[in-house]
């Protein structure tokens, strides 16, 4: 029990936990919500009365991650993350900032190892010496508002803060700043290493009365006639929150101490802001209002600590594979200008990798710091590769990897670094027995009975055929389109149906994707030509390719004047339809110039989501089997990876045992449509509450001296991951009944597990 000691007015008590999270954000409350539920007592404390940190209505950040706005294909994050984009999704369509701090609490309070401590601030670490390296002993907060000081021990301690000041405290190296372009080879560094910071934004947001509102400025409104805000930014009566990343400032100061200074200055431009758009007369702005303004600035970048590996611009780009991968990203390399909203140049430079890229263990703990993990903007990168880490959705990745890491840690009274060199393998298997976000990593646990079943399914998908949804939609061939298909094994004939005003030679070509977590065109296999007639017709190319492993391959039709091709409104799960961007297409972002020679921007995927060309391939893929439920892989990886059944009404998974088998635990992964771009709070409306793809009701059976009996029953299932614990049973046979998905044609499934 936690002891108590008054000395007057104010508390003292010291509580022991075997894992203490400092920071709030979505990275600390990840981590604690990964320990937690593995076993550990676990701590979560943070300064702020609302969890999220970035994201919590107090800042209203959006939570962007991999996906980047849909511009990366299957990205989106899964595990804890994933739990709280598909909660919100159901609760908050909206995007009410108010509504989500409650998902996040919601998520924390659902766990009972979660001892939660808002308004805390951690200022006072403690240290011993041990081997000539520190060791962190206890960190003590200050509850605000409750005069009640707490001291809190474990044997492992995470510093999930952002700006980093309890491995600071504790004598953890650090960097802030650029490093020169020497230090890692960076093309994007400065030749010299310099102090300069990404800068703060703050936010606003307005509603239409209805009515005229006026608008008397405050003393502190900045005029923007005397800024370079008008020529260089784009104002917009129709924009709130985030549309407005670029007021943004602070980054030639330092943004921990100067942070009040920052807020004001802020404050200034927000209100300058408004004033152009009520009182220019440029806007038809009579009847609006500000609703909210931030009172506290949302930080982008302080300290950086240094791990075993800083990853670097090179790691991204190149997608370098790493062997203690514990997590991914996919957002840009987005750099700002130091002047921020004053720069005379592009509010952002981004760079895209050509898919996700790998995370190490090694970035997620101190190097010297015996016992001090780190997850969130403040892990160990360069300042060009935290420009991609440092976003909340790929902050919960690492969250969740280190929270799972301080767990191992405290259980087996190892170090960080022991466990990443020594048991990396235990560390990722417990991850993705968690169904954590790890990409391209095999799920390998020998106690999973599933892996010794036959699996068998009332259906399976086992053709490439997106005809059956073909509709009166034709696109226009006037740029170059493509389609991405399962080559597994392999992909021999295909058809593509056309319109075409005359006779026409298509060119049709083959590539790969370089690398399985990528979905755009990166390396050529050979070219074909079609040929087509007037009016209906198809264009018909035997590809011939086998590869050496299953894998994703690109079909390319190049643009033809007078071709048309049929669209569908729906397609099997993997078919991904892309188009060639153009110079007369819009940007998505006014203030971010598209840079060139970019894969994943050069094919879009956004404009035809949901939608594919009418094409048939001849042949039967094994892209689909039942058996993928047990392949290793929970997410696309070079391929679906999972179960689909037919197009029809519900289906069965089966497995059976040759021998008998005591089942006490079940876990399906569903498919959640990890290509979907699910936000937080205001960038875009999803049309749905729940993924289509999920399944909605289903239950779990078994079979015991030969009558099937019913262990688990769901109806209006929306989450992905579900675990049924189940009363001890003695079976040869299992089988999960899907009578309804959440809208799909089609049940598929990633991942079972039985144990």
């Amino acid at each position: 029990m936690p002891a108590s000691d008054t000395v007057g007015p104010m508390q003292s008590r010291e509580q022991h936990h075997d894992v203490v999270v400092v920071g709030g954000g979505l990275a600390g409350v990840s981590a604690a919500v990964a320990a937690a539920r593995l076993g550990s007592s676990v701590a979560l404390v943070t300064n702020r009365p609302v969890l999220g940190g970035n994201a919590s209505s107090e800042i209203r950040v959006w939570v962007v991650g991999a996906t980047a706005h849909g511009t990366q294909r299957f990205a989106r994050e899964n595990g804890i993350m994933g739990e709280l984009f598909l909660e919100n999704q159901y609760r908050n369509p909206q995007g009410n900032a108010i509504y989500w701090d409650q998902v996040v609490l919601d998520l924390v309070r659902a766990e009972p190892n979660v001892h939660l401590h808002l308004n805390t601030d951690v200022r006072t670490v403690r240290t011993s010496d041990e081997d000539g390296a520190p060791r962190i002993t206890s960190v003590t907060g200050w509850t605000m508002g409750s005069e009640i000081e707490t001291t809190f021990t474990a044997p492992v301690f995470l510093d999930c803060t952002g700006d980093g000041l309890v491995g600071a405290l504790a004598g953890a190296e650090y960097r802030i700043g650029r490093e020169g372009r020497d230090e890692h080879g960076e093309e994007w560094a400065p030749a010299q290493a310099d102090d300069e910071l990404l800068g703060s934004s703050l936010f606003f947001s307005t509603h239409d009365t209805g009515r005229p509102e006026k608008f008397v400025p405050p003393s502190i409104a900045v005029d923007l006639a005397t800024t370079p805000i008008l020529a260089n930014r784009a104002i917009r009566t129709g924009d709130n929150g985030c549309n407005y990343w670029w007021i943004e400032w602070g980054g030639e100061l330092d943004t921990v101490t100067e942070n009040e200074h920052i807020r004001d200055e802020l404050w200034g431009v927000v209100y300058g802001i408004w004033d152009h758009i009520k009182n220019s007369g440029q806007f038809d702005a009579d009847t609006l209002t500000l609703d909210w303004v931030g009172a506290i600035p949302g930080k982008r970048e302080y300290r950086r600590f240094v791990g075993d590996h800083t990853l670097t611009q090179q790691d991204l780009l190149e997608q370098r594979t790493f062997p203690d991968t514990v997590a991914f990203g996919g957002w840009s390399i987005d750099l700002h200008p130091v002047e921020g909203v004053y720069a005379e140049t592009a509010g952002a430079q981004q760079r895209y990798t050509d898919g996700t890229y790998d995370i190490p263990f090694r970035s997620l703990y101190s190097a010297n710091v015996r016992n001090l993990l780190v997850a969130g903007r403040n892990i160990s990168a360069s300042h060009v590769a935290f420009g991609s880490t440092r976003v909340m959705a790929t902050c919960s990745t690492q969250g969740q990897a280190a929270g799972t890491a301080a767990h191992l840690v405290a259980r087996h009274g190892t170090t960080p670094r022991q466990l990443g060199t020594e048991h990396i393998g235990m560390l990722q298997q417990t991850l993705l027995r968690e169904d954590a976000p790890l990409v391209g990593v095999r799920a390998d646990d020998a106690s999973d009975l599933a892996r010794r079943a036959r699996i068998t399914a009332s259906s399976e998908l086992t053709t490439i055929d997106t005809t059956p949804w073909a509709t009166d939609d034709r696109f226009e061939l006037d740029r170059d389109v493509a389609v991405v298909l399962p080559a597994d094994p392999g992909l021999g004939t295909i058809r593509i149906r056309t319109e075409a005003d005359e006779p026409t030679a298509l060119t049709v070509e083959l590539w790969t994707t370089g690398k399985p977590q990528n979905y755009a065109p990166i390396d050529q296999v050979a070219t074909h030509t079609a040929h087509v007639g007037v009016g209906a017709d198809e264009a018909v190319v035997d590809l011939a390719y086998t590869p050496d492993m299953p894998c994703n391959a690109v079909v390319v039709v190049r643009r033809a004047a007078g071709v048309r091709l049929v669209l569908t409104d729906g397609h099997p799960y993997g078919v991904l339809a892309l188009r060639s961007r153009t110079a007369d297409d819009e940007h998505f972002d006014d203030h971010i110039p598209e840079e060139a020679d970019q894969p994943v921007t050069d094919w879009e995927a956004r404009a035809l989501r949901g939608r594919s060309f009418a094409i048939t391939a001849a042949g039967v893929t094994d892209a689909w089997r039942a058996s993928r439920v047990t392949d290793g892989y929970q997410r696309p990886f070079g391929g679906p990876h999972m179960w689909s059944s037919e197009a029809g009404a519900g289906a069965t998974l089966t497995l059976d045992w040759a021998e008998p088998v005591d089942v006490h635990e079940v876990r399906i992964i569903w498919n959640d449509d990890v290509d979907a771009d699910l936000i937080n709070l205001h960038h875009h409306r999803t049309p749905w509450d729940a993924v289509p793809t999920l399944a909605r009701d289903y239950r779990v059976d078994v079979c015991v001296e030969g009558t099937w009996q019913t262990v688990a029953d769901v109806e209006a299932n929306r989450h992905r991951h579900r675990v049924h614990d189940v009363p001890r049973v003695r079976t040869t046979a299992l089988r999960i009944v899907v009578t309804a998905t959440n809208g799909s044609p089609f049940v598929t499934a990633s991942a079972v597990k039985v144990s």
